[in-house]
């Protein structure tokens, strides 16, 4: 008998448990209930993913889809462009002054003839009265030479004075008349310099801002100047087409000489102005293989400021009665440009499709399907060939830009 356990010589009663074994049943209860939860859920998620339908096909896939349909596209010719102002003036002083006015509003439509600025005229008045103040002395002198010369003549002819004398008279009053014409041209000097003190606006346009304050002096040698008048009304925009298409915008300037141009902003979403082709330049840049061509825009609401970065569409063609999808149908794979098509039983079917041009939003397709079939524009990412779809707008129609 042990005496640290007095009680371990006494016999057990049979089947009684010890405590390793009255644990090891909720052990094996526990792997065996963990065992049946993972074999019913293998089932049930199996049975989700179980093929349906005659194909195979799975639950319904919720998918857009809109018909094909057949009308005009518009083809373009996309490029940045730069709005351009038909002319660029900065109104100079062309006589030293005083700048005394400023009639002008910075930022104002002026029309040419305008008074912009008024530089101190009383100078070029002075001016003006001493040359008008000679012209009269000469003209006084050149009267009393002809007289002169009037009453020599009469004298030579009686034989009393020289003829010498006749000729120097002449003389005098040619010259008195080349004084008088000397005098006349710095009166309409000292006229056109007073003239010039009342700065007029040179062409029709916006003003800028106010480079010279009144009260400075200005000269006819400063290169500042006065003010920048720029007209908005019309304005070009200079953009680039690549080189490769240089062939086909003649082609079809030959037929149409003005061709339409769209003024876009940058990111294409809003037009901004219509216009026409105007010129093309006749050279191509070789640093980017672009040539430039220049569009006139009327810009009467002034949509289109100078400098201003525009997106500039040339409409050089158009597809009559061509087959028409969003560009959100067309997908690329191994096998080329396909669409999905939704077929009568509400399964799809990979089509490949050829692409004749594409225009915004919409794609003229060539061959491979045709107006009235069902294509799948947003959704194709679960799809496969033969599964099962659910369209939320399978009639909607495909839209084309002009």
């Amino acid at each position: 008998m042990d005496p640290l356990h007095p009680d371990s010589s006494l016999p057990q009663e049979d089947g009684a448990p010890t405590a390793r074994g009255a644990r090891r049943p909720v052990w094996l209860w526990a792997v065996g209930l963990g065992l049946g939860l993972l074999v019913l859920w293998t089932c049930a998620r199996g049975g989700r993913n179980a093929p349906t339908g005659p194909k195979g096909a799975g639950r319904p896939v919720p998918v857009l889809a809109v018909a094909a349909r057949t009308g005009d596209m518009a083809l373009s010719l996309t490029g940045l462009g730069t709005v351009t102002p038909l002319a660029t003036v900065t109104v100079r002083s062309r006589v030293d002054g005083q700048l005394v006015q400023v009639a002008f509003k910075e930022g104002q439509q002026v029309e040419q003839g305008q008074l912009l600025t008024q530089i101190d005229p009383r100078p070029f008045q002075v001016q003006l009265q001493q040359a008008e103040g000679q012209l009269a002395k000469d003209q006084a002198a050149l009267t009393n030479a002809r007289l002169d010369l009037a009453r020599f003549k009469d004298l030579a002819r009686q034989g009393i004075l020289a003829q010498q004398q006749l000729d120097t008279q002449t003389s005098l009053v040619n010259q008195g008349q080349a004084s008088i014409q000397a005098d006349q041209a710095q009166v309409a000097s000292a006229r056109l310099n007073l003239t010039y003190s009342r700065i007029t606006a040179p062409i029709s346009g916006r003003v800028g801002l106010r480079l010279v304050d009144p009260g400075n002096m200005v000269h006819a040698t400063d290169t500042g100047g006065l003010a920048v008048i720029t007209p908005l009304n019309p304005i070009n925009v200079v953009f680039t087409i690549p080189a490769d298409s240089i062939q086909r915008v003649l082609a079809r300037t030959r037929k149409e000489p003005h061709l339409p141009v769209d003024a876009y902003d940058r990111d294409m979403t809003q037009r901004l102005a219509q216009g026409e082709l105007d010129a093309m330049d006749n050279q191509v840049d070789p640093a980017t293989g672009t040539v430039k061509l220049k569009a006139r825009f009327p810009n009467e609401d002034h949509a289109l400021f100078p400098n201003q970065f525009v997106n500039a569409k040339l409409f050089v063609d158009t597809l009559h009665q061509a087959v028409l999808i969003p560009t959100a149908a067309l997908q690329r794979g191994p096998q080329g440009i396909y669409v999905y098509v939704v077929k009568p039983d509400h399964t799809v079917a990979l089509r490949p499709v050829t692409v004749q041009a594409t225009e915004g939003d919409a794609t003229a397709i060539q061959s491979g399907l045709k107006a009235g079939e069902v294509v799948v524009t947003d959704g194709m990412e679960k799809l496969r060939p033969g599964s099962a779809v659910s369209l939320a707008k399978p009639d909607a129609p495909a839209s084309a830009k002009p």
